[in-house]
């Protein structure tokens, strides 16, 4: 058998990993990655590991840790080269996971994935990363960029992050004061946030048959990009000043399931009565449904449908938490109630 090579020596380049560009696009995110550090972090960029001290966290702290990606949402931004915005969807769907359970973020670590390595695009995903974390008070610990050709088609690429957060033990929301009589309190998405993209892109792309740059229906000239694209809305600075509040039980974040898919997780057992009319319409979600001949409920389950956020409050305290809401910018909206006797959502309308 004949074993002796042929042709050319490889070099890793050849097999579609280019290192040098890994480095260069590390070297154009170091600023921004250190922007996001405080005095808690000991280990500066490019450590195997990052390093945070944990001393004076809070008395019988508790953390709180969540990983997610962008999902489908990905595609868009490779599609129109728009590529920082999706790093903040990125970290403001994380801070909202851990928020549900009364915890402010400590530090987050990102994956990006790609098929090739353009340094530009990866400093502009990781900067957006960067930006939203350091908005939220939250270092940007470490993370890891791997090109890997046959695994991502080319101008392809993946984000996904793990986000860390500290609650002290009594603040902890975990469902366990969940009780019939509890109001839903909603506050409002501001369209699709990360979830539905792969049913929403079939509707634009074969139903409306609409390209990116194309003006969306009801948008007033904003172009499908710029619609779909919206920051996934982050509630940290809304919900800060009610989390410490006694009259707060739950917090429910509505992602991919909509709300039948997400409130129950946080009632303890409990069902819920839930009014769909209360929910302000968005025009996006109009557009999706029509266009797609959707139907109700699977749009319910596959969207927000305008709803980002649900809070399980006293009834007691419903006045003066939805005032503190609106004292933040918010324009909470009842929702309906937690019952006995009912398994999961039960819709009134």
């Amino acid at each position: 058998m004949n074993t002796e090579p042929s042709g050319q020596a490889l070099t890793y380049r050849d097999a579609g990993v280019d290192i040098d560009a890994a480095e260069s696009a590390l070297a154009r995110s170091k600023a921004a990655i250190r922007a996001t550090f405080g005095p808690r972090v000991l280990a500066d960029v490019g450590s195997f590991g990052g390093l945070f001290r944990a001393d004076g966290l809070g008395e019988d702290p508790v953390l709180v840790a969540t990983a997610d990606g962008v999902g489908t949402k990905v595609r868009i931004a490779a599609a129109t080269g728009r590529f920082d915005s999706v790093g903040r969807d990125l970290v403001n769907h994380c801070v909202n996971d851990a928020l549900v359970q009364g915890a402010e973020p400590l530090f987050f670590l990102d994956y990006v994935g790609v098929g090739s390595m353009d340094p530009v695009k990866v400093a502009a995903l990781i900067g957006g990363v960067a930006a939203a974390c350091k908005e939220h008070g939250c270092a940007l610990l470490g993370g890891e960029t791997a090109e890997m050709p046959g695994v991502y088609p080319p101008g392809e690429f993946d984000l996904v992050g793990t986000l860390v957060g500290v609650v002290p033990r009594a603040h902890l929301l975990d469902g366990s004061r969940v009780g019939p009589g509890d109001r839903l309190v909603g506050l409002a998405s501001n369209g699709l946030h990360t979830n539905g993209y792969s049913l929403a892109r079939r509707i634009v792309e074969e139903r409306l048959r609409l390209r990116w740059e194309d003006p969306f229906p009801g948008s007033d000239g904003a172009s499908c990009a710029d619609v779909l694209l919206r920051v996934h809305r982050c509630y940290l600075e809304s919900l800060r000043p009610v989390l410490k509040d006694p009259g707060l039980h739950a917090l429910a974040h509505i992602t991919g399931g909509g709300v039948a898919g997400n409130l129950p997780r946080v009632l303890g057992g409990h069902g819920a009565r839930v009014s769909r009319a209360a929910v302000p319409p968005l025009p996006v979600f109009t557009a999706l449904v029509d266009a797609g001949k959707v139907p109700h409920d699977e749009a319910w389950r596959a969207f927000n449908m305008g709803v980002g956020m649900i809070l399980v409050v006293e009834a007691g305290a419903e006045p003066h938490i939805c005032e503190r809401l609106r004292e933040a910018g918010e324009e909470p909206f009842a929702l309906g109630e937690v019952v006995a006797g009912v398994a999961g959502v039960a819709w009134m309308d």
